[in-house]
């Protein structure tokens, strides 16, 4: 199992139960306690047997129960546990599993939608934990867990990728916690994790106890622990908290904070002892305590390194910073590659209003990096005709028209505060533009004045047909590279 992989229900980062067919002997919540179930021989309560987990009553009406979760982090489930502890004649025979991205998890319950298969109709064994290995899916924010005929799930884990869209994170500065597990940080590596995992330093919150940070065992070699976290994304590292909460008598000595960057690739590059800086030198730390450091020099990283001198635990590590450029387009990408195709879609289509580029760059999915999307986008442009122009012309207002959506508004602020005289000219042209060439007049409106506009249309109305389209047709393909950036990096583009 891949040891990276987060608990996406957990309900430390936000995992809650929102509904289930059935609860009769045991209630939905107790699927996503932190502990493993405990079986009590004499706890009976007046609907019978009390269990620990979610039990459903006999005979199910409709063939077989659900229950529905919202993810406390969006992503790509990759591994489930059903766990049926203790459930032995009153496990279910089988179970499945289906997601679905909601617009706004927070307000959407999932039930009445169009749920995308994740896992299809498996066995279960009763007191048994049961882990299915799913094929990578798209990213989703809600999980359907459905078992058939009837009958106790002890615990359920869905573990998996966390792809969030930074957008509902940052602060108004584009900063936030990089290295947080809810926004997508992964304890990539480690000198070790004997009482406790690493990947618990990125969790929500403050640590319960030492149990949900990371510890070490006491070295005898004269050496010193450290963690590798892979960050969300670039960013500006500007501040790093080491807190040592609930570890008295074992905490470490001191500790020293790294950081380094790698280029935005596709492929996963060796990071070598000179690719580190430090930013945080040497430092004692205390018991029972937080540490905070300023860093004095902020340089993008895309990793940081812990390392505590000898050994000991450490509650939570938190790597506050700003998303660089590139730090929002990884994660845009990322986003794309896993989103659902409906969303992709809907994605491609406000970028470019060409049905069949559309379909062609749903299909050249995953991208990996901004540039291949970008050059994807391009060559996709470049196989189309003219029928294909003229339907993507067809999607755009025209200019000087602020009744359209409010994207177009932002391409065409230049047109906000014009001169009602040259936005006259302006809807003249446009009128005089249409019957000569059939189609809207289409310009690159980003950063360009109403009268720059107005004088681009001018000078354009003397082109003959043909040489027009291929004119409208290459301000298409700069409009589309805009809007791609603006689909990954909130700052720009529109």
């Amino acid at each position: 199992m891949n040891t990276t992989w987060v608990d996406l229900a957990d309900r430390r980062l936000g995992g809650l139960v929102l509904s289930a067919s059935d609860e009769w002997f045991a209630p939905k919540e107790q699927l996503l306690e932190a502990t493993p179930a405990v079986f009590d021989p004499d706890s009976y309560s007046t609907r019978g047997k009390l269990m620990d987990g979610w039990e459903t009553r006999r005979h199910s009406p409709t063939g077989d129960d659900w229950v529905i979760l919202r993810l406390g982090a969006p992503g790509i489930v990759r591994r489930a546990i059903v766990d049926t502890s203790h459930f032995r004649g009153n496990a279910p025979q089988r179970c499945a599993l289906d997601g679905y991205a909601a617009a706004d998890p927070l307000l959407d319950d999932a039930r009445a939608v169009e749920w995308i298969p994740l896992l299809d109709w498996s066995q279960l064994r009763p007191d048994h934990v049961n882990a299915f290995e799913l094929d990578p899916g798209p990213r989703v924010t809600h999980v359907r867990l459905r078992i058939a005929p009837d009958g106790g799930v002890a615990r359920l884990r869905l573990l998996g990728e966390v792809v969030t869209d930074l957008r509902t994170v940052v602060d108004r500065h584009n900063a936030m916690d990089l290295a947080s597990s809810a926004h997508g940080g992964v304890a990539e590596a480690t000198s070790g994790e004997f009482f406790s995992p690493a990947q618990h330093l990125l969790q929500l919150g403050d640590a319960r106890n030492m149990g949900d940070g990371w510890e070490t065992r006491r070295r005898r070699d004269g050496g010193h622990d450290w963690v590798v976290v892979r960050l969300a994304t670039t960013g500006l590292v500007e501040r790093v908290e080491v807190d040592t909460t609930h570890f008295l008598g074992n905490h470490p000595q001191s500790c020293a904070v790294d950081a380094c960057h790698r280029p935005a690739r596709g492929d996963q590059l060796a990071i070598t002892d000179e690719d580190w800086r430090e930013v945080v030198p040497t430092t004692p730390l205390g018991q029972h305590a937080r540490h905070v450091f300023d860093v004095t020099d902020p340089q993008p990283a895309t990793h940081v390194r812990l390392r505590i001198h000898p050994d000991g635990g450490v509650a939570r590590l938190r790597v506050r910073g700003r998303v660089t450029d590139e730090g929002w387009r990884r994660a845009g990408v990322r986003w794309l590659d896993a989103a659902t195709e409906a969303e992709a879609r809907a994605a491609f289509a406000h970028c470019c209003g060409a049905s069949r580029w559309v379909e062609a760059m749903l299909a050249r999915r995953p991208f990996a990096t901004f540039d291949r999307l970008r050059e994807a986008a391009d060559h996709e442009w470049e196989q189309l005709g003219h029928d294909d122009w003229f339907e993507a012309f067809s999607a755009h207002p025209r200019i000087g028209d602020r009744s359209g959506p409010e994207h177009t508004r932002r391409e065409q602020s230049g047109t906000a505060d014009a001169d009602p005289e040259v936005l006259e000219a302006l809807a003249e042209g446009n009128r005089r533009y249409e019957r000569r060439f059939e189609h809207v007049f289409l310009i690159n409106a980003a950063g360009r004045s109403a009268e720059e506009m107005l004088e681009a249309l001018t000078e354009r109305l003397d082109n003959d047909p043909a040489t027009e389209a291929a004119v409208a047709a290459e301000q298409q393909r700069q409009i589309t590279q805009r809007r791609l950036e603006a689909m990954v990096h909130p700052d720009r583009g529109d």
